[in-house]
């Protein structure tokens, strides 16, 4: 006991802090029970907000659940019929963080410690809650899922990150992802590529079995971050799902080097110098031209730029497409916009607006002229004006301030 005693002073023996709490569908975390001090409770709120879906995520979890267990009827086809079935606003849960000690499988890793989930509970009124059971027959589970052509349906994605990891540690990571997820997406690509060096060499060996016996000094993938997909399904792609994203390894992405200057494919073993391979090195580096689009219909670009044979279908379709020169399309398009970006910062009560921007500044690849596709599946808003004076750059970490009303309050963000 001495001994048990003299550990626990010096601050070596694990100290295990109960939390209790009421999650919100939209990621809105309230404490019933938790620890005082402040820091303690931020590592909870981490843990929690990556481990726990919300938003799209929780909708897209509980409707998944729903179908599993033979609680819907009829067929779910579109996006709109999953959309139409009920989900369950709040969520009860119990754990503990442990700080100090070893963790065990399935607990969340928090800086000094680890989070163990002991129950989470669902309920539609904040009175009568429940869990769903295990399922008996997980065999007639997913034939219940598959049976729905709804669950072939996937998510947009929102943004592609290039991961460089290093076999020393180190990690970077271009675009650099929102702070909050930062640490997640470094920790989701030591996992992929290997958390050891027997994993980081078993992982290499297997996907490049031809490869010999050197060991890469780095590897690369590009994570796409997608919304979830309406229902959830075991053929989804995504690695892992963080609060209300999925992150999705891009297909034919992942590469590696053996002296930090040639890189080697790891889908068909091509090489290639320092940067990312061409096709998709193209994604990011397509040669673009900016189109501002107005609120009342008007789309200007520089002259100079854009040859006039594709002015009509420029305008055109960007007018179609963003509703410009028609309010309510407009507004509607505008706050969909917003939401996509700024997904992680707003929280919007039912029923309230969002201010509706008088213009949007749009990058146009310019091969995107000459492609048959609709230009909307191209381009990419890159700033937005609320007053025709101030613009602010969508991927600024800031958010605009316009937009500070209905920015998450707290919680989970």
């Amino acid at each position: 006991m001495g001994e048990a005693k003299r550990r626990k002073q010096l601050g070596l023996m694990p100290t295990v802090h109960p939390f209790d709490a009421q999650l919100a569908a939209d990621g809105t975390l309230t404490f019933t029970q938790a620890p005082d001090d402040a820091a303690l409770r931020g590592k909870i709120e981490q843990a929690l907000r990556l481990a726990l879906p919300y938003g799209a995520a929780w909708d897209s979890q509980f409707r998944t659940q729903l179908v599993l267990h033979g609680r819907v009827d009829g067929t779910l086809t579109t996006a709109e019929d999953v959309a139409a079935l009920p989900v369950a606003p709040h969520r009860h849960v119990a754990g503990e963080l442990t700080t100090g000690g070893q963790p065990h499988e399935g607990d969340i890793r928090v800086d000094g410690g680890h989070v163990r989930l002991r129950g989470v509970q669902h309920s539609f009124d904040g009175q009568r809650w429940e869990t769903f059971p295990a399922n008996a027959d997980p065999g007639l589970a997913l034939r219940r899922l598959l049976n729905h052509p709804a669950a072939r349906l996937t998510g947009e994605t929102v943004a592609s990150l290039t991961v460089e990891q290093y076999r020393e540690g180190r990690t970077d990571i271009d675009p650099e992802p929102p702070a909050d997820l930062l640490e997640a997406i470094e920790e989701l690509a030591r996992e992929y590529h290997g958390e050891t060096d027997a994993e980081w060499l078993d992982i290499h060996r297997e996907l490049a079995p031809d490869a010999g016996d050197g060991s890469p000094v780095a590897k690369r993938v590009v994570f796409d971050l997608t919304q979830p997909a309406p229902l959830q399904t075991p053929f989804s792609r995504a690695f892992a799902v963080l609060g209300n994203i999925e992150i999705v390894p891009q297909e034919g992405s992942a590469a590696y080097t053996l002296d930090g200057e040639e890189w080697v494919s790891y889908a068909d073993g091509e090489t290639f110098e320092g940067g990312l391979p061409a096709e998709l090195a193209d994604i990011f580096d397509l040669e673009t031209v900016p189109v501002t689009v107005y609120a009342d219909g008007r789309v200007e670009w520089d002259e100079n730029e854009i040859p006039e044979e594709h002015a009509e279908r420029l305008r055109t379709e960007l007018r179609d497409t963003t509703g410009a020169g028609t309010p309510d399309d407009w507004a509607k398009w505008t706050r969909q916009m917003l939401e996509n970006v700024y997904a992680e910062e707003l929280v919007i009560p039912d029923g309230a607006e969002l201010p509706v921007p008088t213009a949007v500044r749009l990058d146009i690849p310019l091969d995107a002229l000459t492609d048959p596709d609709p230009l909307a599946q191209t381009f990419m808003e890159s700033e937005v004006t609320f007053d025709g004076q101030s613009w602010r750059d969508l991927y600024d970490e800031e958010l605009p301030e316009e937009l500070s009303a209905v920015a998450h309050p707290g919680g989970l963000n």
